[in-house]
């Protein structure tokens, strides 16, 4: 689906099937390892098959070191089956290696390892460092003088952390209309809802403030979501933030209801009934 530059974007409701279909490989590969982060997956998944399979990201899965490559970084590492199932739709590796998640000797981590897997930019999981990371990316790009565009999911959790508004500032300064930060703004984080441990509301004016241009959407809109991308890939002015108003868990209800489900992979009667409400078997 991806070639070696941005692509035509297929059909919104393609687009949508995709998504469909990949949160149950998410389920099925997180119950198979007994472990994974489904919840957060499935948040951000609009996100994720906008920028791999909607014509947003410019890279090519046969060649994952293409030096004129966008660059994707998944701060929120945990989130990777998401990754790992929009990468194998779009060819980076065999579908088959997904059923190896946490596996002994998979280069499919509990999170993204750069070592193990061409196609992951950065080793993450640590959190609030990925923004960091990008911008030194989209600052290396203007040295080399290339075009590439930098993209960056955080959590909404995340922007609990220093680094996240450090380099926000460091990004403003250095006027970088190349480096895209999304904030999957799901509610809730390992121990409660985000407005219980930590609350950064409000984040549009937070960003704003810091010298970013702002958009705010239903991150679980597929529409929404790819004109969000689509029009901060085109940006000439500043850095961008998507703010994306997502569901935990997003698709299954018994999920979406209950934080608790952050770090849980589901049991296989809890699997078949959420491939079930997705409309799968």
């Amino acid at each position: 689906m991806a070639t070696p530059a941005a692509a035509d974007s297929p059909p919104i409701a393609d687009l949508e099937e995709v998504a469909r279909r990949l949160r149950i490989e998410v389920i099925r590969m997180t119950t198979r390892a007994g472990s994974g982060h489904l919840s957060s997956s499935m948040s951000c998944m609009e996100i994720v098959v906008g920028l791999y399979c909607g014509g947003v990201l410019r890279h090519d899965p046969a060649n994952p070191g293409w030096p004129e490559r966008d660059r994707f970084i998944l701060s929120k590492g945990h989130a990777c089956p998401a990754q790992y199932a929009a990468m194998a739709e779009c060819g980076y590796f065999d579908r088959s290696l997904l059923s190896t998640l946490r596996q002994l000797g998979s280069p499919l981590e509990g999170h993204p390892n750069m070592l193990r897997l061409p196609g992951i930019e950065a080793s993450t999981g640590s959190l609030g460092q990925g923004l960091s990371v990008g911008l030194g990316m989209a600052l290396a790009a203007r040295l080399d003088g290339r075009d590439s565009r930098v993209f960056v999911i955080i959590g909404d959790g995340e922007n609990d952390e220093g680094q996240i508004w450090e380099a926000a500032l460091a990004a403003a300064k250095f006027d970088l209309i190349n480096l895209t930060c999304i904030v999957d703004a799901n509610t809730a984080q390992q121990t409660g809802y985000t407005r219980d441990v930590l609350p950064t509301e409000p984040l549009p004016e937070k960003w704003r403030a810091f010298g970013w241009e702002v958009q705010e959407i239903e991150g679980n809109d597929m529409a929404a979501a790819l004109e969000a991308l689509q029009r901060a890939r085109a940006a000439a002015s500043r850095p961008q933030c998507i703010i994306a108003r997502t569901l935990k868990g997003k698709g299954v209800g018994f999920v979406e209801a209950s934080y608790g489900y952050h770090g849980k992979a589901l049991t296989e009667d809890e699997m078949r009934r959420a491939i079930a409400e997705l409309g799968g078997e």
